[in-house]
């Protein structure tokens, strides 16, 4: 009995659900470390970038390429940081958009299996509590003595 109990309406056993959402969640965390990561390397190249326009175009310059330390001139690096500033751009704007349906894909979970986070709940319930105290227009009104 407490078996079938545990058995949720898809088949599936609380762990098997609440692992699917885990999943879910650190797939989640994964794809917003690797936009952050990008978006700080995007940065970097914005700002060498900056400063590789204002110098002479014959200028010595080192590049990183594949953990290996290659000179160029500053003519050289410049197309290619912007080449590669433009391809992280859009790989930011794919990865943005598996996060949007990666989000969804979590909400969509949590509504299906009706899963409630610690925590979560104390909030909403803060934010009624507030909202109920904001909308109370605050008169007092005394009783009557007999």
């Amino acid at each position: 009995m407490a078996s079938q109990e545990a058995k949720n309406k898809s088949g599936m056993s609380q762990e098997q659900i609440i692992q699917g959402f885990n999943d879910l969640r650190n797939q989640q965390k994964q794809l917003i470390n690797k936009i952050s990561e990008l978006e700080m390397e995007r940065k970097e190249h914005d700002l060498v970038m900056e400063t590789l326009k204002d110098v002479e175009p014959d200028r010595k310059c080192f590049r990183m390429v594949g953990g290996v330390l290659v000179e160029r001139s500053a003519k050289e690096v410049l197309p290619a940081l912007k080449t590669h500033y433009e391809s992280l751009g859009k790989v930011l704007e794919t990865l943005n958009t598996q996060m949007v349906t990666k989000g969804r894909e979590v909400n969509e979970y949590k509504e299906k299996h009706n899963l409630r986070i610690r925590g979560e709940d104390a909030e909403d319930q803060k934010k009624t509590d507030a909202n109920t105290k904001a909308s109370s227009s605050g008169v007092l009104v005394a009783g009557q003595a007999s």
